[in-house]
Order: structure tokens, then C-alpha cells, then sequence
């Protein structure tokens, strides 16, 4: 008898072991909390580069790495080429750098055919910096970039260039919030919307509101059922971009949704 359980047990830790090697080879989609930023007047157009790039790469690819949210920045989107090559003609008057900029901070303003205006105004999650370092990393996909040092000096002092976020970002409405942050860029509510994360439709008779509040500010604590392959996709920075009064409200909201 005692043989067969040893079996059993060896057994167990091989599977067990198995598994935890393929875990650890698999690669896994993050979201990380965009890293601080310390570059200044001088910085060359190399340095905003890679800033830029470390920057998109934990916090945009979330939407435009996917290529159903949102159009591919990296690589060509309708025969136009990547972003860098298409940025200066998408909306007359407006030079790749302009575009590139409200593209970030009044994303509303212009939606590309056949895209939802579900991206959040990014001056929410970014500062001045890691914003013109995003842009010249977006212009060095296929075109030139002209986003310089001067550009962050003056972000840093204030001027028009880098206006301060908008009030509608105070709202306290859940479904403003819920817009405002592109939560239905992966979450379905009142049946519209994609479905990479659970539907916010019944989530309160799904989950309670202390599971709901912990998703939001840890989202990798629990994977929903069903949603593993997407993993790590959503982001870890909502505990910064609300207030306690919104996350409260939000979570009230997610689990009166019945």
C-alpha cells in the first residue's frame, strides 16, 4: 500500500513540476505602472526613444498591441504604414507631433474609422514627459522625430503645450468614469462593448463588492474564469488615477449591476 501512495505522490510532484516549468516559460502580458522620468533640456532624441519606448510598451499595449481595440501603432495599419509614416496625414493643419499629442490628451477629438472612443485621456495615468517621450518613440515608427528637449522644459513649466488634465476628470458618475478610463475597451456594459474582460452586466450577482474593489486595484489578485489567455492585460495604476470617493462609487455601482 505504502508503495502506491509513494507513487502517488511522485506522480503529483512531476505533473506539479511540469506545469510550473511551463508557467515560467510561457510569456505573460503586463501592465506595468509607467516608470518616472528623468530627462530634461538636453535630452537627445535617442534618449526620448527609449524612454518613450519602455514607457508605451507598459502602458499601450494593452489596446494597440492587439490590433481589434484600437489601430497598430507599430506596424502598418491600412496600407498607411506604421504610425510614424501616418501620423502627419490624418488631420489637415496638424504635423505628426500635434496630432501624435492630442491623440494622447484629447483623444476624442479624432477617432480613426472603424475604432470606438473608448482611450482615456492619457494626461490621467502619464506626466508632461512620459507623454513627449511616447510621441518620439510614436514618431520613430517610419517617420522623423521631432519631439526635442524644449518640448519637455516646456511641459515642465507649465505652458499651454502640456495643459493640466481636464475637471472631467472629478466626475463622480460611474458611467462617465467607467468612459473616461476606456473600461469598455475590454469590459461590456448594458450590452456594448469587447469582451476580453468579464461583461459588467450581472457582475453583482457574480462577485461582491469587496472582490470587485480588489480587481480594480490588484488585478491580477483573481483571473475571472474564462479569461486567463488575457491575464496581466488590465492596468495596475487605477488605484492612483481615482479617488477613494470614484473607486467607492464605481465599485457600488459594478455591484449593483444585477
Amino acid at each position: 500500500m505504502w508503495r502506491t501512495n509513494v507513487k502517488i505522490v511522485g506522480l503529483a510532484l512531476v505533473v506539479i513540476g511540469f506545469y510550473t516549468l511551463i508557467a515560467h516559460v510561457i510569456p505573460q502580458l503586463e501592465s506595468e505602472v509607467p516608470e518616472t522620468l528623468s530627462l530634461g533640456a538636453d535630452a537627445s532624441p535617442e534618449a526620448l526613444v527609449a524612454a518613450g519606448e519602455r514607457v508605451y510598451n507598459g502602458t499601450c499595449t494593452q489596446c494597440h498591441g492587439l490590433g481589434t481595440r484600437a489601430p497598430n501603432l507599430l506596424t502598418d495599419h491600412a496600407g498607411q504604414g506604421p504610425i510614424g509614416a501616418r501620423c502627419a496625414t490624418r488631420e489637415p493643419g496638424k504635423d505628426c507631433k500635434a496630432y501624435l499629442y492630442e491623440s494622447l490628451t484629447e483623444p476624442r477629438a479624432y477617432v480613426v474609422s472603424g475604432f470606438e472612443p473608448i482611450m482615456t485621456d492619457m494626461r490621467t495615468q502619464l506626466t508632461p514627459d512620459q507623454i513627449w517621450a511616447v510621441i518620439a518613440f510614436l514618431e520613430s515608427q517610419g517617420g522623423q522625430v521631432t519631439v526635442t528637449g524644449a518640448d519637455l522644459a516646456a511641459a515642465a513649466l507649465g505652458a499651454p503645450a502640456a495643459p493640466a488634465p481636464s475637471a472631467a476628470t472629478a466626475t463622480t458618475d460611474p458611467r462617465q468614469l467607467i468612459q473616461q478610463n476606456g473600461c469598455v475597451a475590454c469590459h461590456a456594459l448594458d450590452g456594448a462593448g469587447a469582451t476580453i474582460g468579464p461583461s459588467f452586466d450581472g457582475m453583482g450577482k457574480r462577485i461582491s463588492a469587496e472582490r470587485i474593489r480588489r480587481s480594480i486595484l490588484s488585478p491580477d489578485a483573481d483571473t475571472a474564469v474564462g479569461y486567463t489567455q488575457f491575464a496581466g492585460i488590465m492596468p495596475k495604476t487605477f488605484g492612483q488615477q481615482l479617488t477613494a470617493q470614484q473607486l467607492e462609487i464605481l465599485v457600488q455601482f459594478l455591484a449593483g449591476r444585477k
